[in-house]
């Protein structure tokens, strides 16, 4: 089946700017025209696209063909840049999959190294990232699983290492007779949200395993580090980040030197990795520049692109 591109075009720019009326501006039409192109892709695919809403979202058949629509546009892209074509084509959309820290510590700088490309990220646990891959929903993703998907090149890029840190006085607190399996289930920790497990990993591995302390969710890296040096409670936090605050007094380790390392690894639609070259340089780039060196390499690791 063969798509008009400029239904396609319609359909990316709804459910990227959220409603009929911006996808009109955007494209110089009335919203009446961006109406007739939506109802027609419908009609020609057999199935609503797009949740008419406020803002408007993508059906599940919908998000793959916007999906596919940006996918082709990179191609499109990257082929011109090949052949030394001019073009005066919109940047293209790419849509990624991070964990939250990695973003807050390194990623954003990867991407101020990429031009042409208008970046869409879905932020979720490094543990997790791999499943956005599965479902065709992004092109690439920052993952902690080195066996790559199908369909999917691996790259090493190193290991995030985390810190389980508070503050001096919820140390004295809740643990005045030390770090005990008892003073440790009943001392609230901090969880990122509920696929967060590095609390339980680093319990396992240095106390006791099957554990279940109170737990405030902290969505944010930022809000978790600052949680932390509140007293709220205890946390794994990204190293890099805690390092300044343990230096200063306002984060004590509650075991110093016992760390847990996650590693993390680029994995990327091998379709879509001639186009992504010079997103994956320089994602590995910011990488190695702030993650220690990976401890082995990937599974079905590919050579770097040049």
């Amino acid at each position: 089946m063969q798509f008009d591109p400029s239904h396609l075009a319609t359909l990316s720019s709804v459910l990227q700017l959220g409603s009929f009326d911006a996808a009109a501006a955007a494209l110089g039409v009335t919203p009446s025209a961006i109406s007739q192109r939506i109802r027609a892709l419908e009609e020609r695919v057999g199935t609503p696209l797009v949740n008419r809403a406020s803002p408007c979202t993508g059906t599940e058949t919908g998000l793959r063909i916007a999906k596919h629509a940006e996918d082709v546009a990179l191609l499109e892209l990257h082929l011109s840049r090949d052949l030394q074509l001019e073009t005066t084509a919109a940047p293209a959309r790419l849509k990624l999959a991070v964990n939250a820290d990695s973003l807050t510590q390194w990623f954003v700088s990867a991407m101020a190294e990429v031009e042409g490309v208008l970046f869409d990220l879905v932020v979720d646990d490094q543990d997790h990232c791999n499943e956005w891959l599965r479902r065709g929903a992004v092109s690439a993703a920052v993952t902690a699983e080195a066996r790559p998907v199908a369909g999917c090149d691996v790259f090493p890029l190193g290991r995030l290492q985390y810190a389980a840190t508070t503050s001096p006085a919820y140390m004295a607190r809740w643990f005045p007779e030390g770090l005990t399996p008892e003073a440790l289930n009943r001392a609230p920790c901090l969880v990122f949200d509920q696929k967060d497990q590095l609390q339980h990993r680093w319990l396992a591995t240095y106390v006791q395993a099957g554990l279940t302390p109170p737990a405030h969710f902290l969505p944010s890296t930022q809000g978790f580090l600052a949680a932390a040096m509140a007293g709220l409670g205890w946390g794994m936090n990204p190293e890099f980040l805690a390092r300044p605050g343990i230096e200063a007094g306002t984060l004590v380790e509650l075991i110093p030197g016992s760390p847990i390392d996650t590693p993390l690894y680029w994995q990327v639609s091998r379709i879509m990795a001639p186009a992504l070259r010079q997103v994956t340089r320089s994602v590995r780039r910011a990488a190695s520049q702030t993650l220690l060196p990976s401890s082995h390499p990937a599974q079905g690791q590919k050579k770097s692109p040049t």
